[in-house]
């Protein structure tokens, strides 16, 4: 066996192919598998049980009877859980890495940086887990002691995106058990290997039988419908498209449930007239490229001052066009293949239609031949303002540049989108800066850098592009309520 292949087979093994529920692995209730395939050749790489009604049901049964339990477990106990799921998941780095790439598709490199913010959520939590401070005050009028008690919100349900299969998993149940909430996860069906590898490591390091079940399935719908309508669930926590998301508050609001949205994202990245051009261009290939394109918070549209429009579009398609496309396990690969044919076939429209409405072709513009979802790395110039592309998310490795000529249009145009999650811009003037930042209607903001997510940091957008945060203090707060106790004086 070679190098290859001898990873393969470790990232594999994380996984397994059953539910976790209670403790135990096993099949589905139905005994169900449904199988899992590599993006970069259509081949199937294993198949995992897959859950239903049932499942979910006995899911959040062991999640409830484990909730007192866990509440009651000492902040340090459940720290240090954390960390040696950290450590475990670190000691393990490159194996956790492959798997990303055989299910997801990005490159290797890039599944490493995954695997690296997505542990640091264990690490971070697990310090945080101890700081679940409340306050002490005195009332204006002096006749009582205002006393503040925060605890766990309860059972907790947990749904993950298909882009970042550990990472999403990681900043969900780290804070979750941090707080001393119980959950219930249900990964995307086209990813579900790393989901089940992190649920390994948590039982091996120690988290009791029923605080994290993990239950992969076909349909979303099938196990979160009767979850959500369950009263003894007191959280939803969602990262995916925003329909879906609306959906889900719907579903969500017979029970008052607290809930977090991390929905979808049409991150404007403005490149205004002083800006330092080189650090820019080099700054866009990352924003854009990252996880293949397929980031919610990647660049999507780049607004270009109009004295720079024409160099930058030659710099990015020059990069562009030099970027290896590949299997993401394969050295010097900068770009794998896009999730699946869906996805890949909704990129290609959107290129096609913005072509047909005017765009120029800089580089790229078509699927790649041959087995697996590859899609050129591609630049479109001279976009029509009204293009559909500028205002649709793309989730592919597709820059769209268009020309602004004031501060003014290019605030109105990136803020005419009904989504508001990452924007970035880059120039030297401060005020300028200070400015974007009032009015850039978006919930994080990139200045002169590429991706700024951080474990430690608040990740989340306004508009429709979400409610809440995940990551930081703010992430953590999300799992907690606060008890108000009034004492007479």
């Amino acid at each position: 066996m070679d190098g290859k292949s001898e990873l393969i087979a470790r990232a594999l093994s994380l996984a397994g192919s059953d539910l976790l529920i209670g403790g135990e692995w096993g099949p589905a209730a139905s005994g169900k598998v449904g199988a899992v395939l590599n993006p970069a050749n259509e081949a199937v790489l294993t198949e995992v049980a897959v859950g239903a009604e049932r499942d979910g049901q006995a899911a959040l049964d062991a999640a409830a009877s484990s909730a007192a339990a866990w509440a009651a477990t000492a902040p340090r106990e459940r720290a240090e859980i954390l960390r040696r799921a950290f450590e475990a998941i670190m000691a393990r780095t490159e194996d956790f890495a492959a798997l990303i790439t055989l299910e997801m598709g990005k490159p290797l490199a890039d599944a490493l940086g995954e695997v690296r913010y997505g542990a640091e959520f264990f690490r971070w939590y697990g310090e945080e887990a101890v700081r679940a401070f409340g306050r002490t005050a005195i009332t204006p009028e002096g006749n009582l002691d205002v006393i503040t008690v925060r605890r766990p919100v309860g059972p907790c349900l947990l749904i993950t995106p298909w882009n970042f299969p550990l990472a999403m998993a990681t900043r969900k149940i780290g804070p979750a058990l941090a707080a001393g909430c119980t959950c219930v996860l249900k990964p995307a069906s086209l990813t579900p290997l790393s989901s089940l590898a992190v649920g390994r490591v948590l039982v091996e390091a120690g988290v009791p039988a029923g605080v994290v079940n993990v239950v992969p399935a076909e349909s979303s719908a099938a196990v979160s419908g009767p979850i959500l309508a369950d009263p003894r669930l007191r959280k939803l926590s969602f990262t995916g498209s925003t329909p879906v998301g609306q959906g889900l508050l719907a579903e969500a609001a017979p029970g008052v449930l607290r809930t977090s949205m991390e929905l979808g994202g049409c991150a404007p990245f403005i490149v205004f007239a002083d800006a330092d051009l080189d650090a820019a261009v080099a700054a866009a290939v990352v924003a854009k490229t990252r996880s293949n394109g397929e980031a919610c918070n990647a660049a999507n549209t780049f607004y270009v001052h109009e004295s720079l429009v024409t160099d930058f579009s030659v710099r990015l398609a020059e990069r562009f066009a030099a970027l290896t496309v590949g299997d993401g396990l394969n050295p010097g690969v900068d770009l794998g293949p896009l999730v699946s044919a869906g996805q890949r076939r909704d990129v290609d429209s959107l290129v096609a239609a913005a072509i047909a409405a005017g765009a120029e072709v800089l580089t790229g513009g078509a699927p790649v031949d041959g087995p697996g979802f590859f899609y050129q790395p591609t630049v479109l110039g001279s976009v029509p303002k009204d293009a559909a592309i500028l205002t649709t998310e793309i989730f592919g490795p597709v820059a769209p540049v268009t020309s602004f000529e004031t501060v003014d249009e290019v605030l109105a145009r990136a803020n005419s989108v009904d989504v508001g999650l990452a924007g970035y811009i880059y120039t030297r003037d401060i005020k300028l800066v200070q400015r974007c930042a009032r009015e850039l209607e978006v919930g994080m903001l990139a200045v002169n850098t590429g991706p700024i997510s951080n474990a430690a940091a608040p990740f989340g957008g306004i508009k429709r592009s979400g409610l809440g945060r995940e990551g930081g203090p703010e992430g953590f707060e999300e799992y907690l309520d606060t008890i108000y106790v009034g004492l007479p004086r």
